[in-house]
């Protein structure tokens, strides 16, 4: 099968390759899948570098979720050929086949095609576990989310607005912030560019935001210490700004406000019964139609050097997906 190999760590891709590899092997318990779309996320980029958090053994199979049919599955598993499942692992998911515990996939919602459904799972996970079970979201709440351009963000001003908060998205990148616009439809994009708080309650008309939502990090970090209301929480997703913040414990104790780190998946496995709700949620939500992911490119999973370079330049606004086999 065709499958895309980290052979080596490295900072500019050189140590991935496209590799013919032979067809995995299932254990009991594990369900064999024909994937058909696969999602690239951003600790897909940070594990070809050893910069993410998870340090697989090289060399590995890249990818973490992915959409596609039962191949075979064990019968006691749920699952049975030709099921439209959704799911994944830490790796393993862009490659033409792939096999992972049963208890790592789900139904694909009705009506949903391939791509989205790969595309759902990990960025809409992290939303609601941040935004819903963790920020305890309520309607009418102001939430702020900086790198709305990224899967994680757009999924972030999706799920708030379907739950009837009031969203505004920040970008870095003024060229983006008319395609959020129409993506996301929050009530305003803003460029998250020095001290954007005075934009913030201008906005509220000075009640600042509820939930901040932050996979940047950084200055961005830095500069939402002041946008958050008395009472409310400030979520730690992710630092793709490159910089750790660090932040004096008093302005916290001032301000009354709340930081909570947010690791979706680790929160599932802790909480098993706590994440097949979240996806249970989720799924209901999609199969209404209120959540849609967006996607910026459906990619063969031969020009995945377009993809994962697309994701390091900061060039997207929405997820890349990757269809093995062409």
């Amino acid at each position: 099968m065709q499958a895309l190999v980290v052979e080596r760590l490295s900072d500019d891709l050189s140590g991935v390759t496209l590799a013919d590899l032979p067809p995995p092997a299932r254990a009991p318990g594990e369900v064999l899948v024909q994937v058909r779309a696969a999602s690239l996320n951003f600790p897909d980029l940070l594990m070809t570098q050893g910069g993410y958090q998870f340090k697989p053994a090289v060399p590995f199979t890249s990818g973490l979720e992915f959409a596609g049919e039962v191949l075979e599955a064990d019968p006691e598993s749920g699952f049975a050929p030709g099921d439209r499942v959704m799911g994944g692992n830490k790796t393993g998911a862009f490659a033409e086949l792939a096999c992972v515990a049963a208890d790592k996939l789900s139904p694909m919602p009705s009506g949903m095609d391939f791509p989205a459904a790969a595309a759902m799972g990990a960025a809409y996970s992290t939303a609601f576990t941040g935004l819903v079970e963790l920020g305890g979201l309520q309607e009418g709440q102001w939430v702020l989310v900086h790198g709305a351009s990224g899967g994680v963000g757009l999924a972030a001003c999706d799920l708030a607005r379907a739950l009837g908060a009031r969203v505004i998205a920040t970008t870095g990148s003024p060229a983006k912030a008319e395609r959020i616009a129409a993506l996301a439809h929050p009530e305003a994009v803003i460029v998250a560019e020095g001290r954007f708080r005075e934009q913030i309650a201008d906005l509220t008309g000075g009640a600042l935001c509820d939930i901040v939502f932050d996979p940047v990090g950084g200055d961005v970090f830095d500069e939402s210490t002041r946008c958050v209301a008395f009472g409310g929480k400030l979520m730690v997703v992710g630092f793709t700004s490159g910089r750790i913040a660090d932040i004096a414990t008093n302005i916290p104790l001032i301000k009354g406000f709340s930081i909570v780190g947010l690791r979706a998946g680790e929160y599932a496995r802790r909480f098993p019964e706590r994440g097949r709700a979240i996806h249970a949620a989720i799924n209901r939500l999609a199969e209404a139609g209120a959540i849609s992911p967006a996607i910026d490119r459906t990619l063969p999973l031969s020009h995945w050097r377009e993809g994962f370079t697309a994701m390091a330049s900061r060039d997207l606004v929405g997820k890349v997906v990757f269809v093995p086999g062409t």
